[in-house]
């Protein structure tokens, strides 16, 4: 029996009565049996013709979003639960690329038919919530227990480019070896360039889950490589870092992304990164670590070093790019880096200016390009601890030289 959400039940019992089989379908099933946790649940429902039927019966148990509808899929977040509710379908080839199939839905289509446009084995099964009992036609549960990832239909899987992606996933996330026929198969759709058929953000977004949801991130680094790959992801020498990140990531998964990135690119040449990535800021921060990683001096530093660290980096997620680009080997020399930045109060953020620019206006001068000079001048000493407070800090801008001339050149000026 698979397990699943009981409040569940009374959107389950309703349908049953309307003549209507629900059956769990897909990701669900497989992590179940994988004694996983599935924050999503997929829901496939036979003996119903119309998706507008479904929506009127889903609509009192919250709102239905059909964004879906013309994949035949409709969406309701129910009690913390997201599901999915679809119809049973076959997909026809009619165009390249992974959008580029003819849907057709149908009432009384047998599960095994359904299934049949899965792309692998353990993605092909289902619990019918009627009959209690499992779905397996391709024997799915069978190659879980055995590690494998097998393709559901050899013949058809190199319908879809985005499979050759899927597949390098699965198998780093669940440490499973490719059937050799489909090894084989993946292989040759990459040497007939069917990669080229996805568009690179698309590329770059299974790239994403490679390293955020493997344990072992070097696995699809490793097949990339043995499939001929390079061309568009390039070839690693960081496996041991990504590895070791991934037994301690933070809570943020922009954050987790950040740090595998930064390992990846940080032995490789800088023009690599931009063949994979194209967010701007992305790119920047990656680059900033890197940078910032070859000029500070982890053993020895001052306040004013770690100051001057926090006006470039977020010093904690900087931390922990560093700790797994040493392999933890560091880790006491960063903890204590840390605690200092801690007590500091810029571990998330720079230290706050004690002089911005309505306290220049405040001291008799005007708006001008050298606002910036002084502003700059002013926090310079303030990291320097030339003074600590507000008063202080006003008194010092009032003396300080570049201050001075900036007055009596204003004052000349006014003179004329």
């Amino acid at each position: 029996m698979i397990d699943y959400p009981n409040k569940l039940n009374i959107i389950f019992d309703k349908l049953k009565k309307l003549g209507i089989k629900p059956v769990l379908v897909g990701g669900y099933i497989r992590d179940k049996l994988l004694k996983l946790d599935s924050k999503d649940i997929d829901v496939e429902l036979y003996g119903v013709d119309s998706l507008k039927k479904i929506e009127h019966i889903l609509c009192e148990f919250g709102e239905v979003n059909s964004v879906g509808r013309s994949f035949g899929v409709c969406k309701l977040s129910y009690k913390g639960i997201d599901l999915d509710f679809s119809l049973p379908r076959e997909d026809s080839k009619v165009a390249d690329g992974h959008r580029g199939f003819f849907i057709q839905t149908y009432k009384n289509l047998d599960f095994k038919t359904a299934a049949s446009r899965r792309d692998f084995t353990i993605n092909a099964m289902g619990y019918d919530l009627v009959e209690k009992k499992l779905l397996d036609p391709f024997h799915g549960k069978e190659d879980l227990s055995n590690g494998l990832l097998k393709a559901v239909s050899i013949e058809k899987f190199d319908e879809d480019p985005l499979r050759i992606l899927r597949a390098v996933g699965f198998s780093s996330r669940f440490e499973f070896e490719l059937d050799s026929k489909l090894f084989q198969l993946i292989k040759y759709m990459v040497s007939k360039g069917a990669l080229l058929e996805l568009p690179q953000e698309r590329i770059f977004s299974e790239f994403k889950k490679f390293l955020l949801r493997s344990k072992k991130p070097s696995l699809a680094l490793k097949l990339l490589k043995s499939l001929h790959m390079e061309s568009f992801f390039g070839v690693y020498n960081a496996e041991r870092e990504l590895d070791y990140f991934a037994t301690c990531k933070t809570d943020n998964e922009r954050v987790n992304l950040l740090i595998f990135l930064t390992l990846l690119y940080d032995k490789r040449d800088r023009g690599d990164i931009q063949r994979l990535i194209r967010e701007k800021s992305l790119l920047q921060t990656i680059s900033l670590f890197i940078d910032v990683k070859k000029s500070f001096l982890l053993e020895s530093y001052s306040d004013y070093d770690i100051y001057l660290l926090a006006t470039k980096v977020n010093i904690e997620h900087f931390l922990y790019y560093l700790d797994a680009s040493y392999i933890g080997e560091k880790k006491e020399v960063i903890l204590a880096l840390k605690e200092r930045a801690v007590n500091l109060d810029v571990l998330n953020c720079k230290l706050p200016p004690l002089i911005q620019g309505k306290d220049l206006i405040n001291l008799k001068l005007s708006p001008s390009k050298e606002f910036h000079n002084i502003l700059a001048n002013v926090y310079e000493a303030q990291m320097r601890q030339e003074f600590t407070t507000k008063k202080e800090a006003l008194k010092w801008t009032e003396y300080s030289s570049l201050f001075v001339n900036k007055k009596e050149s204003q004052s000349l000026q006014d003179q004329h």
